[in-house]
């Protein structure tokens, strides 16, 4: 029997049972669709994750102050630390090497108005290299610079969601916003930023969209510190040109922190590089977990068409005693069998692909999970809805090969 007539007759046996044919597929349909559909998710999480490390900078070593309370202020000052300060970023860059630049920030918290409208920001001081050793773009406007920062202009850009808040039908360049009791232009709005949630160090829960950036010296005079024993700079970031040595550099610049802060422990180091390489570990994890998982559903798909294959061998005994006694070997029934039972799993599989794109695109376009359609999870599902066809269509295409022409024949 050739393979081409066993296809046929695989076909022809699915159009005469229709309805039971599309259900023993529902099982192949669906666990298709769910590996498809899972691993679109986790390779969603994970550009997003990606996106999150890449705006802080993946070259980028950053020393923040930590948030400590009056009472543990008061007892590092007694200590001789001064917390973090301009002279640390200056001594950091003379020491270290391999450093590309390095720039100081400092922040406070405040309201920021415009007209009868206010948004609650993180209002930034920096100097111009900050934007230089990050991941953000600029939606309109100009970048701070350097002149900026030496004459102390009042001047500040704006995150993508103070911008929508306070001028949502408004072009913001050159208008004027208070912060406090200051009155500051605005030179230029800043693309939207991937919200940064995970807590790590002293960057929990930071939404980078509703930062507001000025000149670090038109900070410092303007707005200076809330208490008395507050650091001078909330964050210094360096970026280095050597990616190989991060963190030889970063252990050096603890080094350096620790004899300059007296053993004190009042700063942070985050290595955005490593916590990309540990995020994308536990990435590959959890999609290998959530593969696992949609996987099952491949496998139970599998045990139904077994199941119905073995009722459509007793169903067929007499026709398959028939075909023997005219000449079928039992490799030609064997294969009959194993063609309707990868008939099934293909047909499904392919109705499955659909089904997971298409879920694919509707979760990420009605909820907020971002989904990232992979051309290897495609090719993964419909593999191995494959090999479950033939998995376990062999068992009962071996049952059906092996029954004896004449009790077949005379089977009722």
């Amino acid at each position: 029997m050739q393979i081409e007539e066993n296809i046929k007759l695989a076909l022809n046996g699915l159009a005469d049972h229709k309805f039971r044919s599309f259900l023993t597929m529902l099982g192949i349909i669906f666990g298709v669709a769910s590996v498809i559909s899972m691993l679109s998710i986790g390779e969603g999480a994970k550009r997003e994750a990606i996106a999150k490390y890449q705006d802080l900078g993946v070259n980028n070593i950053i020393v923040r102050d930590k948030n400590l309370s009056d009472e543990e202020l008061e007892e590092v000052r007694s200590k001789f630390s001064q917390g973090l300060s301009t002279k640390d970023a200056q001594a950091i860059f003379e020491i270290v090497p391999n450093i590309e630049c390095i720039s100081s920030q400092t922040e406070i918290n405040a309201e920021v108005k415009y007209t009868d409208k206010s948004v609650k920001s993180t209002v930034v001081g920096v100097t111009p290299d900050f934007f230089n050793m990050t991941n953000y773009h600029l939606k309109s406007g100009e970048w701070l610079n350097e002149t900026h920062n030496t004459h102390r202009k009042k001047v500040c850009l704006l995150g993508a969601g103070v911008a929508s808040t306070l001028f949502r039908q408004e072009d913001p360049a050159g208008k004027m916003v208070k912060i406090e009791d200051q009155w500051l232009e605005v030179v230029g709005v800043l693309n939207s930023k991937a919200l940064f949630t995970e807590t790590v160090g002293e960057l929990a829960a930071r939404d980078l969209n509703n930062d507001v950036y000025m000149p670090f010296g038109t900070f410092v005079s303007r707005f200076g510190a809330e208490k008395p024993l507050q650091s001078e700079v909330s964050q210094i970031t360096i970026k280095i040109n050597d990616s190989g040595r991060i963190i030889e550099i970063s252990n050096l610049i603890r080094e350096i922190l620790k004899r300059r802060h007296f053993n004190n422990d009042d700063y942070s180091i985050v290595i955005p590089y490593e916590l990309l390489k540990q995020e994308e570990k536990e990435r590959q994890i959890y999609n290998f977990l959530l593969g696992a998982i949609a996987a099952i559903s491949l496998i139970v798909g599998g045990i139904g068409i077994m199941n119905i294959m073995l009722a459509t061998v007793m169903e067929r005994t007499r026709e398959i005693g028939i075909r023997r006694a005219i000449g079928a070997r039992k490799k030609d029934i064997m294969r009959q069998f194993v063609s309707e039972a990868v008939a099934i799993s293909i047909t499904g599989g392919i109705i499955g692909v659909v089904f997971g794109v298409v879920l694919s695109f509707v979760v990420s376009l009605f909820t907020d999970v971002k989904t990232s359609i992979q051309f290897y999870s495609i090719f993964i599902a419909f593999a191995f809805s494959v090999l479950v066809g033939v998995s376990f269509g062999y068992l009962p295409a071996k049952n059906a090969a092996n029954l004896k022409p004449v009790d077949s024949i005379r089977y009722e």
